[in-house]
Parts: structure tokens; sequence; C-alpha cells
């Protein structure tokens, strides 16, 4: 479980396992695209829905966990635009993938191309088959990435400013391994 100043294994476990899916989900979509068409090219695409419907179920059980466990306190040190700041970047990140994944069934549903989870669970569709709503949901899911890779990125550079420059225990309390408590910065004794 979370404390005040650390996340618990749970966190971090949805934390991490959310971001290794993510990267297996750009590196696949990536590979996809130009692929010319084939059945690997397929089977890339099924892969890449089943990694999606995965984040999106991982997020729900991520904001399940986060209401349960209230997360860590922000260093008192923080300002007060920095905390909103991270707040409403949370909010978004959490929000893109959520929404993302629904995009996705809803552009493969419309161009009938559907959802089967693992290749075992059928997400059916509420719609028909709709080339332009499949169109304009491509639009909107690759306006996402696209969103997403930037939110990432700010995400992580935050971090590693909190953790190299501020030097606070910001990234080293959502670190898989246990956090240490970091010895204060001071003069050096030398002995001779």
């Amino acid at each position: 479980r979370n404390t005040a100043e650390q996340f618990g294994l749970m966190s971090k476990l949805l934390h991490w396992l959310t971001l290794v899916l993510l990267i297996g989900a750009f590196s696949l979509a990536i590979s996809m695209v130009n692929m010319p068409f084939s059945p690997r090219k397929l089977e890339f695409y099924s892969w890449h829905k089943w990694v999606g419907v995965t984040i999106f179920l991982l997020v729900l059980l991520r904001l399940a966990w986060r209401f349960a466990n209230p997360v860590p306190q922000q260093p008192p040190s923080m300002p007060q635009w920095q905390r909103r700041l991270a707040g409403l970047s949370h909010a978004a990140l959490y929000a893109i993938l959520i929404v993302m994944p629904v995009t996705g069934w809803i552009m493969s549903s419309a161009l009938n191309l559907p959802v089967v989870y693992l290749g075992l669970v059928h997400i059916p569709s509420p719609f028909g088959v709709d080339r332009a709503l499949g169109e304009a949901m491509k639009i909107v899911h690759l306006s996402l990435a696209v969103m997403l890779l930037v939110l990432v990125s700010i995400h992580a550079l935050a971090a590693l400013y909190h953790h190299l420059v501020l030097r606070d225990e910001v990234l080293r309390r959502m670190m898989p391994w246990p956090a240490r408590a970091r010895q204060p910065v001071g003069k050096l004794e030398v002995r001779t």
C-alpha cells in the first residue's frame, strides 16, 4: 500500500507495467503502419489491439487503486503551481490512456475490423460499419498518440528534473526498488 512518503508495490507495478505496454503498443504501431498487407501485418494489428485493451483495463485498475490508496504527498518545497501542473498532467495522462483504446475500438469496429481480445474474447461493437466514422476515429487515435507521447516525455523529464536538479524524492518514491533515504549533500571530511 502507499504511504505518505512512498508508493506501494502495487502502484509501482501498475505504473511500470503500463509504461512497458505503452512502449510495446507504440513499437507495434510504428512497425505495422508501413508494412505491406500480409498475415504478419494483421498479426501486428491484433497484438496492438490486445495491448490497447490491456492498457485500458490496467488504467481502470490503477484508478481504482489510486482512489483506495491516496498518493504520497508532494515535497513541501514544491511550489503550488508545480503541484497543480503535476495534478493536471496526471489527469490528462489517465484521460488519454482511457480514451485512446476506446477510439481504437470504435475505429476498428467502424472499419469492420473486429477486436478479439487475446484471440478469445470478441468485444462487440455498438456501431455498424461506418467508413467515415472509422476514418475520423483514426485521426483522433493518431492525435491522441502524439499527445500521449508528448505528455509521457514531459512526465519523464519532470521526474528527472526533480531527481537530478532538485534532488528530492519525487522519482525515487516510484522506482521499482525500495527507496533509501538520501544523505544530505555537505562538506566531505578528509582524513589523513
